[in-house]
């Protein structure tokens, strides 16, 4: 995937942490001190509480597959097929990513299938988390 075709995510005062723990092979998540709530993705206060009394840890990289399509359509920085998935993160939040390492069929994209984050280090500012078969 070549960086000058693919959107890039732009990290804002919110966001900065995660992509800097991205970028140090980290995922970073977000838990609220008031409700002990993980969430994703990043804010500046807890979705259910309001809270701004927050926190920033180190999630475990595992999840599973909790949801997916495959595309067969080109996009910009994206050869078909591709899967655009969610991941349901240990911790508790969900995300949307892409799969790695395995067959982009609905024959190896196993729903509830064990996942850990890979990163793809896409410029010095962007690594994107991943995921893919745990294990693998």
């Amino acid at each position: 995937m070549s960086e000058s075709e693919r959107e890039l995510p732009k990290p804002t005062p919110e966001t900065q942490h995660f992509w800097d723990g991205t970028r140090q092979g980290e995922l970073r998540l977000q838990r609220c001190k008031k409700t002990g709530e993980v969430y994703f993705p990043p804010r500046h206060f807890c979705p259910s509480s309001g809270s701004t009394d927050i926190e920033i840890i180190k999630a475990s990289g595992r999840g599973t597959l909790h949801s997916y399509i495959i595309s067969h359509l080109p996009a910009p920085g994206f050869t078909p097929p591709y899967a655009i998935a969610i991941v349901k993160l240990e911790e508790g939040p969900k995300m949307m990513c892409n799969i790695v390492e395995c067959e982009q069929t609905p024959e190896a994209l196993v729903l509830d299938m064990p996942l850990e984050v890979s990163f793809e280090k896409v410029n010095d500012e962007i690594t994107l988390p991943q995921f893919k078969p745990a294990g693998h």
